[in-house]
């Protein structure tokens, strides 16, 4: 298993917006436009929920909102990067985010879903790899990035 089998260069989005539910409508709206949702009002409202249990502001500048909803057939990630001003997330660490990976998919594969939170949160602890995903653009780098993760 490798992220990239996760990604698609639709799913990346190059964000200037303003707050943390702008960020995650962007986002949204991309996945809609990629087919990723069959229900997108649902999927909108299960980020919103799970957002409300605690943040997905896991320091390092990074997000990982996520759903798990029934009818879902594979896992995706969306990739929201969010140059210049930070967004406030209510981190756990008090840092703004500026890097966002939304991942959707079934409610019934919890071992995969792991697995994919696992390598995607052993990959942006690489500094270098934050600062170079901050730097690209084009999808393209961006996914190149996570080549080997």
């Amino acid at each position: 298993m490798s992220l990239t089998e996760y990604l698609d260069d639709r799913l990346v989005v190059f964000l200037d917006v303003q707050s943390q539910g702008d960020a995650i409508s962007s986002l949204i709206e991309a996945l809609d436009i990629a087919h990723k949702l069959k229900d997108k009002p649902a999927f909108h409202k299960a980020i919103l929920d799970r957002e409300k249990i605690v943040s997905t502001g896991i320091g390092l500048g990074v997000a990982i909102p996520h759903a798990k909803l029934s009818g879902y057939e594979e896992f995706f990630i969306a990739i929201g990067i969010q140059g210049g001003r930070g967004i406030e997330w209510n981190s756990l660490d008090g840092s703004q985010v500026h890097l966002i990976f939304m991942i959707g998919g079934p409610d019934n594969r919890q071992t995969e879903y792991l697995k994919i939170l696992s390598r995607l949160t052993m990959a942006i602890k690489d500094s270098e790899r934050r600062k170079a995903l901050l730097k690209a653009t084009s999808a393209k780098q961006v996914i190149d990035l996570f080549k080997g993760c």
